[in-house]
């Protein structure tokens, strides 16, 4: 198993780079959407989390992440002696009526298939995402970990509708007329998801790319009048069994999963790694489930992070573990300080494992 960050658009630095390779790891999770263009965030270096008016301004539909951009971004990681082994997540600028399966759609599934295309060009070997109208929302903030460390959480749901020119929480259409989103069944959107992965599919399988399809966050059946996908850890295979091809695969959270009311954690683990459709690993702790949870420090939640890195060992699972979340430390660098205890603690895992 390898050990790998994430990092957030504005944090793909040579500095961080360097803190990543400093604690361990060999690869990177870029995020290249911007998630903090605009909108109410806690510290800038933490997970977004906004509030129901979203996390943003979403980018330009028209302006798809370009070969050199994309390139650049390999260069960088590369200098400093890391691989980049996934994009995590379309911007929802590029993809908003493939969700919506709105008029745009056919032109926008073009679109993705260029830029997975550009992506197996430049050698980075998956894309993450998640196909969801309301995205990651409803969600809390506060000293809520151990010693008071701020850290993430949820309190219920939320059953406030979406407004129009909004989707996955940020804001594709600034003048979108006054309403909100169209009513959605889940059966329509789980055709939406079939007929996405059989058209991007194929090109993926041409371009040497992995779609790694990331559960519901929080993993409520409904959220914000929208059903939900993935939001108990059986509902994975069905994602698999809407595509039976070799790049339909997971990004694993295992902190979502954990938070599901249904099955059980360390069970999903082995039966996805066994079939080998684990593309990527989010590991984060967390204190109990829908609909009220919290983040915690890696080593203090409900899961036995040791017991999963062992299922995921016996079943030769030799893909990327990032650490997705942590709660933030008192001091000049929470962020930092927080992922440096995390990646130290997998590190240490790791290396203690038979």
């Amino acid at each position: 198993m390898k050990l790998g960050l994430g990092l957030y658009r504005h944090a793909l630095t040579a500095e961080n780079f360097r803190f990543a390779r400093q604690c361990g790891c060999t690869h990177i999770v870029a995020h290249l959407v911007d998630y903090f263009k605009g909108g109410s965030h806690s510290a800038h270096d933490d997970q977004p989390t906004g509030g129901l008016d979203g996390w943003g301004v979403a980018g330009d539909p028209d302006q798809l992440w370009s070969l050199g951009y994309l390139q650049s971004v390999v260069a960088a990681a590369g200098n400093e002696g890391l691989k980049i082994a996934a994009i995590e997540n379309f911007d929802p600028a590029f993809w908003y009526d493939v969700l919506l399966d709105g008029p745009r759609r056919d032109a926008q599934i073009e679109n993705l298939k260029s830029l997975i295309r550009r992506i197996g060009q430049v050698g980075i070997p998956c894309v993450g995402y998640n196909f969801s109208l309301a995205g990651v929302a409803a969600r809390i903030t506060g000293p809520m970990a151990r010693g008071y460390a701020i850290a993430v959480g949820v309190d219920g749901g939320s059953d406030q509708p979406i407004p129009n020119g909004m989707v996955w929480n940020m804001i594709y259409d600034q003048h979108a007329p006054a309403g909100y989103m169209s009513p959605t069944t889940s059966e329509q959107l789980w055709d939406r998801l079939s007929r996405f992965l059989s058209d991007i599919l194929p090109v993926a399988e041409e371009a040497g790319v992995t779609l790694a399809a990331h559960p519901d966050d929080p993993p409520f059946a409904e959220l914000r009048r929208t059903p939900r996908l993935v939001y108990q850890p059986a509902h994975y295979q069905r994602l698999l069994d809407a595509n039976k091809s070799g790049r339909n695969q997971l990004e694993f959270c295992v902190g979502s999963i954990a938070e599901m009311t249904e099955g059980d954690v360390y069970d999903a683990v082995d039966h996805y790694s066994r079939a080998n459709k684990i593309a990527y690993v989010h590991l984060r702790n967390v204190r109990g489930k829908i609909p009220s949870y919290r983040e915690t420090f890696i080593d203090d939640g409900d899961v036995d992070i040791r017991r999963v890195l062992t299922i995921l060992r016996r079943n030769k699972f030799d893909g990327v573990i990032i650490p997705d979340h942590t709660p933030q430390m008192s001091c000049d660098a929470p962020w930092h300080a927080g992922m440096a205890f995390a990646l130290g603690y997998i590190c240490a895992a790791l290396q203690s494992l038979p």
